[in-house]
């Protein structure tokens, strides 16, 4: 590390989440004194122990030098950067912000496992290895972090602390909004041909998808990304697979300028359109004095779909105490979903949506397809950034068993296939058939349900 500076930082932003605004609650049940220890212990392993290898700003080690061992420095470097990026959770841009939930399960699983640092790595430093005692330290301070900022208050407490929580049965709405919002998400007017409404690709009967490997648009044009769920896409970090859009609202201002999805040429002439229309035009005055603006039209949509989750599955019910909810298993299955690293991105109230991972994080993912896509840059194509190459954002598991074809090349039709490859490409580990299918009937116990009733749509084969 250079000048010690992202350790300084790190230290520094570690003090600010535990004892900054709204966190005091992350050590409540000790004394600030002891609090206090507990957090120094832990900020001192993620400075020794982690922040080597996850950091840009790292420097080599003195026998990077002998003929030959640079290249493979640089390639453990890359590889720790990929996989965790330490820089942006506890550096100066994360200033403010909780460590996210999927830093937190990546942590806690590597820690539990014993994985890191790896055994070349500790062969050579042997100050790096980490004590038992740190790791209780370690442990006990993604409980405290994840108890703090991402629990609901809803599960049982001998299930509190899982990567994952129940969903809320509804978030606060303007009840106005949504029912205008739910009208414009179903006008095809929306678009250039008249053709083409929101809930053309995300019909609600089939799960917010439309079931294709990509969605068909204005003038019957195909694009060249697997629509996702419009469901539980509230809960989101950011929207689309690329993460173009910062927020919902934004996300509805993409497609109907998208040239492919609704050709619309700007807001006046949409605007044009639906003033036509005095009925709705008196419902939208009367949410919105100021009338028909891109901007209002983007929050009513926006707001309605904030309705659009699917709480109280079988999953959610366990998670509150019900543990005759899902079978031995289907409980399996949840832990083996754990053991292969699943639940270290798929984490939260949506189990996903809350990071951008690399799909050739393990492996070459493109290469062994064999075809490309403009799609494939993901968030890279977004930012412009190399680095961010080939970086999706996480897509949720709620109604999974509902939402084929599965990634954003829309490449898998079962859940067996999706499990296998996830494996390969992102976790570095082959799942064996009958743990994939342990996996795959954890994933069926995630269909909910929507206005008090159960999810509906058509049931992905194995």
């Amino acid at each position: 590390m250079k000048d010690g500076k992202p350790l300084y930082v790190a230290f520094a932003m570690l003090a600010g989440l535990i004892f900054g605004s709204g966190a005091t609650h992350v050590l409540a049940a000790s004394s600030p004194a002891a609090s206090l220890k507990n957090f120094s212990q832990v900020a001192g392993i993620i400075q020794e122990k982690c922040m080597a290898c996850h950091t840009l700003n790292y420097e080599l080690p003195f026998y990077a030098a002998i003929p030959g061992i640079r290249q493979i420095i640089e390639k453990d470097y890359n590889d720790g950067i990929r996989a965790i990026n330490l820089d942006e959770e506890f550096g100066k841009s994360a200033s403010g912000k909780p460590v996210s939930e999927p830093t937190l399960a990546k942590m806690e699983w590597v820690t539990a496992n014993e994985t890191m640092p790896p055994q070349k790595f500790t062969a050579v430093h042997w100050g790096s290895r980490v004590s038992a005692q740190e790791r209780s330290a370690v442990l006990d301070w993604v409980k405290s972090s994840r108890a703090a900022h991402y629990a609901t208050g809803t599960a049982a407490p001998d299930k509190a602390d899982e990567p994952v929580q129940p969903l809320p049965d509804a978030l606060p709405t303007d009840a106005k909004k949504v029912a205008l919002g739910q009208k414009l998400f179903q006008d095809k007017r929306l678009s250039g041909d008249n053709a083409v409404a929101c809930a053309t690709c995300h019909p609600l009967d089939k799960a917010g998808m439309d079931g294709l490997r990509f969605a068909e648009g204005i003038g019957k044009q195909v694009g060249g990304v697997n629509a996702p769920t419009v469901f539980n896409a509230v809960f989101n970090v950011r929207q689309f697979w690329d993460g173009r859009a910062a927020d919902l609202r934004e996300q509805a201002g993409g497609p109907p300028f998208n040239p492919i999805e609704m050709g619309s040429k700007d807001w006046e002439e949409i605007i044009g359109k639906l003033s036509g229309d005095e009925a709705l035009t008196a419902e939208f005055k009367a949410v919105y004095p100021e009338g028909y603006t891109g901007a209002n039209i983007e929050d009513a949509v926006a707001e309605y779909e904030k309705t659009l989750i699917t709480p109280d599955n079988r999953f959610d019910q366990w998670l509150k105490g019900k543990n005759n909810a899902i079978s031995q298993t289907e409980a399996a299955g949840y832990e083996r979903f754990k053991a292969y690293r699943c639940a270290s991105c798929h984490v939260g109230k949506s189990l996903g949506g809350r990071s951008f991972e690399y799909m050739d994080l393990k492996k070459d993912y493109f290469a062994d397809r064999a075809s490309s896509l403009d799609s494939d840059a993901g968030l890279g194509g977004f930012t412009k950034k190399e680095s961010e190459l080939h970086k999706f954002k996480v897509p949720n598991l709620r109604n999974i068993e509902l939402t084929a074809p599965y990634l954003h090349d829309g490449t898998h039709t079962t859940l067996d296939k999706t499990v296998e490859t996830m494996g390969i490409y992102l976790a570095g580990m082959e799942i064996p058939q009958q743990h994939r299918e342990l996996i795959v009937a954890f994933l069926r116990t995630l269909t909910g349900t929507y206005q008090g009733r159960q999810f509906e749509g058509r049931v992905t084969p194995q």
